[in-house]
């Protein structure tokens, strides 16, 4: 008995000291090459919480103690190893087309992310370019940088995208859930079969500024028509895998073949439902549910019962490895240049299990090294992909400058 004992206290051993191994080469990795996170919706809780003031919310405390805790705080990025951050400037859409308000909203919500930066400046620093991302990440700060989510944003104007740009928007995703009038999303009725001509006008102008055009939410038309405009690679902010959770938002095998020969690149997300195919379908019944109890009830009678609903069905949860196998999808369907990460925390009510908030991106990384992943791929994966495509989105910029009459 003491000897069976003893091997099994051994192997625990053994498995604590290939955890901490894996974790050690993680830590060296991410040490070495910047963490780049392609989407965190935390400038959007400054507005839904507090009304944009941030003195009413200490990004420098522990916000996972709040009664309403958020995913993001400087404490979990620096667990997180985060070298650098997109955080999104976003503003609901709630019809087709957009509004000229929106405009104001999302300069609001730049605003918002100089304010971190300043607020938290021995931690945050602006960066516009892949070169100011590595040299703020060498000097121990996370890099901040700006993405657009929602085309609507700019009101249809090329005007408008451009003053972003000089505000530091370095994506702009073209649609959000509504399309606009120039393309289609993932999540609305087809109105253009992918980009209108104004459309393209706009993957023109983003190329000639050396913003990168972004697709996530946007249709599959949508898909084929900007990859085919573009003259630089085109991303994925944050989105999963349509093989493994055939979701709209997830991208389909034909169109991972397509940011292969772009050069671009999808950063898997971790949102549950584009993760877990059961998530999905949980919200798939939510929603029948919601409209049946619309149709019989008051509005506020409706509400009720739908959360005495939801809190006796409560929705399943993907976890940590499911993110993994889409991450493995897309490295054996086009290889692992193509992949980054883009978390959408405080964009989503909960996380995977193991990837709760943003102090969790180690475990994946360790997680991938048990796959067989080496130290080489996680560096890509992490942060090497997404600054391949920024240069190469700023080198197309320079080039079509030159050209310009």
């Amino acid at each position: 008995m003491k000897k069976r004992l003893l091997f099994f206290c051994f192997c625990l051993l053994g498995q604590n000291l290939k955890a901490s191994d894996f974790l050690e080469r993680v830590e060296k990795v991410l040490k070495e090459t910047p963490l780049i996170d392609g989407h965190n919706d935390i400038p959007w809780q400054f507005r839904r919480r507090v009304n944009n003031d941030l003195s009413q919310l200490d990004l420098g405390s522990d916000l996972s103690l709040l009664k309403n805790p958020t995913q993001t705080d400087i404490p979990r990025l620096r667990d997180g190893r985060i070298g650098g951050q997109f955080w999104s400037v976003y503003v609901p859409i709630r019809e087709y087309g957009g509004k000229s308000e929106h405009v104001q909203q999302v300069i609001e919500q730049i605003d918002v992310v100089y304010q971190m930066t300043t607020m938290y400046s021995d931690t945050f620093e602006m960066a516009y370019t892949a070169a100011d991302v590595e040299r703020i990440h060498r000097n121990g700060r996370i890099a901040s940088l700006i993405g657009i989510e929602g085309g609507h944003a700019i009101n249809d104007s090329l005007a408008v995208l451009r003053r972003f740009y000089q505000l530091g928007a370095r994506y702009m995703t073209l649609t959000h859930s509504k399309s606009v009038r120039w393309a289609d999303s993932a999540t609305d009725m087809v109105r253009h079969d992918g980009l209108a001509p104004f459309g393209e006008k706009v993957i023109g102008e983003m190329n000639r500024l050396g913003m990168m055009v972004d697709l996530s939410h946007v249709s599959v038309a949508t898909m084929y028509d900007a990859i085919a405009i573009s003259e630089a690679p085109v991303i994925f902010s944050h989105s999963s895998v349509y093989q493994v959770v055939p979701h709209v938002r997830n991208v389909p095998d034909d169109v991972l073949e397509l940011i292969a020969n772009n050069n671009g690149i999808v950063m898997v997300t971790f949102f549950p439902s584009y993760v877990s195919e059961a998530t999905w379908l949980y919200g798939v019944k939510l929603e029948k549910e919601r409209v049946r109890l619309d149709a019989k009830f008051s509005e506020l009678e409706s509400s009720r019962k739908l959360k005495r609903w939801r809190q006796e069905n409560p929705a399943p949860r993907p976890t940590l490895y499911q993110v993994a196998d889409h991450i493995d999808h897309i490295r054996n369907t086009v290889g692992v240049d193509y992949i980054g990460i883009g978390g959408d925390y405080d964009g989503m009510s909960a996380g995977p299990i193991g990837l709760d908030d943003v102090s969790t991106y180690p475990k994946l990384f360790v997680e991938l090294l048990r796959r067989g992943y080496s130290e080489g791929d996680l560096a890509k994966i992490a942060g090497l992909n997404i600054l391949r495509v920024m240069r190469a989105v700023e080198g197309k910029a320079k080039d079509l400058i030159k050209t310009l009459p």
